[in-house]
C-alpha cells in the first residue's frame, strides 16, 4: 500500500498560488522577489541552516541504522518491499510517507532532497541512478554496486548531476585509514610491494550450491516482483530473501561485496590505487562440481583467493594485492608474536608488506600496528596531516549535501574502489586465468568472454539511463 503525507495532494495548488502571489507583488512594484533556496544554490542545494528531506530505499536491516543516524534531519519517505522487515522503522516514523516501489516514491514525493539506498546489492545502481537524475543527493550502502559497469555509471552520474554522494563504507570516516596512510607515506615500512586482505566471510548459508527447486509461497508481507527489481525473474525462496541474498550472483556480490569495500579501503587509499591492470582468482574445488551439476553459475564460491596487480603510481612501486575469503588466509608473518591472533578485527584484516617491515590492521583500518610490537614502540610517529572526520559517516554526507566539502567516500573515490572490489568476482567466473584489464575503457583485453559480465542486463522497467 502506498500513501503520502497529507500535505502532498495539495502541492500543485500551492505552487500555483505562490506563483500568482509573486507575480502580483512584482507587478505592484513592491521591489520584492521571492526565490527558492534551491535556485539560489543550484540544483540539489540545501542551505546549511535548513534540514534535509531524506528518503530511504530500504527500511530494515542496515537501512534502519542509516535512517536513525540521519533522523535529526527530516525523514520524509520510507520505501521497502518487505513490510515485516521494515516494521520497526515504519513504527518509529508513523507519520512518514511509505512506499513499496522506489520509482513511485521518487516520482510522487516532492520534498525529497537526499536518498539513502540500503537494500540488496542488485537494486543499488538502479535506485541511486533514478535519484541522481532527479537531482537528489545519494548515500549508497557498500558495495556501491554489484558490478564494475554499474559503479562506473554511478560515478559519472554523480558528476553530471552535481549531487553529493557517499558510499556506506563507514571505516573511511574513522581514524585507522588515516594513521596507516600517514605512516606509509612517512616511510615507516619502506615501499609497499604486496598487501594481503582477508575475511571470514561467507557466514551465510547457500554459497557454493545451485538454485533450490522448491517453490514455497511468497510471504504476504513481501512484494516479490519488486524485491527482484532489475534482476531476472525466478520463483521466491527463503534462500534468497530476506537474509541470504549475498550468496547469489543475481542479487549480491558474495564475500568480496560484503567486506571488500571495508577491508580493501585502507590499502586502496594509503597506496593511492585506482584501476588494476590484471586480476586472477582461484576458488574452492567444490564450486566446480556444483556448477557442473546445476549447469549454471548461481552462487559465489565457498572460498576464493583473488590477486590484483597494480602499476607503479605517484612515486610508489608496482603492488600486488591478495584477497582471501572462506577460511583462506595469508601466511602468518614471522614478525607477529606467537600469542597474537591473525584475526585483526571483525573476522579479517590487512597486512602491508614493505621493504623495511610490515603493518597490520583490522577490517576498517582499525588498530593499526607495525610488527613486531617492539618496532611499533620504537617508531616516531609523524604529525597527523590528513583531515579527520568529526561525527558519523552519515553526517559527513549530510554536511556535503548542505554545501560542505565533498564526502570522504564520494563516488569519485568509492566508484574506482568498488570497481576494483567487484572485479574480483569477474575473475572468479574464470578461475586460474590471469585477466588483463584496461581500466579507462572498462574492458578485459585478453579474454573477451569476461566482458559480458562487466555490466548486467536489467529487466524491463529498470534502467541505468544514459
Amino acid at each position: 500500500m502506498e500513501r503520502t503525507n497529507d500535505n502532498t495532494g495539495g502541492d500543485k495548488k500551492r505552487k500555483v498560488s505562490r506563483r500568482v502571489f509573486v507575480g502580483k507583488m512584482a507587478s505592484a512594484g513592491a521591489g520584492i522577489t521571492l526565490v527558492s533556496r534551491h535556485v539560489l544554490g543550484g540544483r540539489g542545494y540545501v542551505a546549511p541552516s535548513d534540514k534535509l528531506g531524506i528518503a530511504s530505499v530500504g527500511a530494515g536491516g542496515m537501512a534502519a541504522n542509516n535512517i536513525n543516524r540521519c533522523s535529526h534531519e527530516n525523514i520524509v519517505a520510507l520505501c521497502d518491499v518487505d513490510e515485516a522487515r521494515a516494521a520497526k522503522t515504519f513504527n518509529k516514523f508513523p507519520n512518514v510517507a511509505r512506499f513499496k516501489d522506489f520509482r513511485v516514491m521518487l516520482d510522487k514525493q516532492k520534498d525529497i532532497d537526499a536518498v539513502i539506498v540500503a537494500c540488496p546489492d542488485h537494486v543499488h545502481a538502479a535506485a541511486a541512478m533514478v535519484a541522481m537524475q532527479l537531482g537528489k543527493h545519494v548515500y549508497v550502502q557498500k558495495p556501491m554496486t554489484r558490478t564494475v559497469g554499474e559503479a562506473r555509471k554511478l560515478t559519472e552520474a554523480a558528476r553530471r548531476y552535481k549531487v553529493a554522494s557517499q558510499m556506506g563504507n563507514q571505516g573511511h570516516s574513522m581514524e585507522g585509514v588515516r594513521l596507516v596512510s600517514e605512516w606509509i607515506w612517512d616511510g615507516a615500512i619502506g615501499p609497499v610491494r604486496e598487501v594481503h586482505c582477508f575475511t571470514n566471510r561467507p557466514v551465510w548459508p547457500g554459497q557454493g550450491f545451485g538454485r533450490p527447486k522448491e517453490t514455497p509461497p511468497v510471504p504476504a508481507t513481501l512484494d516479490w516482483d519488486l524485491w527482484l527489481g532489475p534482476s531476472p525473474y525466478r520463483p521466491y525462496h527463503p534462500a534468497y530473501a530476506p537474509h541470504d541474498w549475498r550468496a547469489w550472483i543475481d542479487f549480491g556480490a558474495g564475500s568480496l561485496g560484503d567486506m571488500g569495500c571495508h577491508i580493501m579501503d585502507t590499502p586502496f587509499f594509503a597506496l593511492k590505487l585506482k584501476y588494476p591492470v590484471a586480476v586472477q582468482a582461484t576458488v574452492a574445488q567444490m564450486v566446480f562440481k556444483a556448477w557442473e551439476v546445476f549447469e549454471n553459475n548461481e552462487t559465489f564460491p565457498v572460498a576464493s583467493i583473488v590477486h590484483y596487480y597494480f602499476p607503479a603510481r605517484e612515486g610508489m612501486p608496482e603492488v600486488k594485492l591478495n584477497w582471501y575469503d572462506g577460511g583462506m588466509m595469508p601466511e602468518r608473518p614471522e614478525e607477529l608474536e606467537p600469542d597474537r591472533e591473525m584475526n585483526f578485527g571483525d573476522g579479517g584484516g590487512t597486512i602491508f608488506v614493505g621493504d623495511k617491515g610490515k603493518i597490520v590492521c583490522g577490517t576498517y583500518g582499525d588498530s593499526p600496528r607495525i610488527i613486531p610490537e617492539t618496532k611499533m614502540q620504537a617508531y616516531k610517529r609523524p604529525p597527523k596531516s590528513l583531515p579527520r572526520v568529526s561525527g558519523t559517516h552519515e553526517q559527513n554526507w549530510i554536511d556535503a549535501c548542505k554545501g560542505g566539502a565533498p564526502a570522504v567516500s564520494n563516488f569519485d573515490y568509492a566508484g574506482p574502489l568498488t570497481e576494483t572490489v567487484v572485479m574480483g568476482n569477474l575473475a572468479i567466473r574464470f578461475p586460474g586465468r590471469k585477466l588483463a584489464w584496461d581500466g579507462e575503457n572498462m574492458r578485459m583485453t585478453n579474454w573477451n568472454a569476461a566482458n559480458e559480465f562487466v555490466i548486467p542486463k536489467y529487466r524491463e522497467g529498470y534502467s541505468l539511463g544514459t
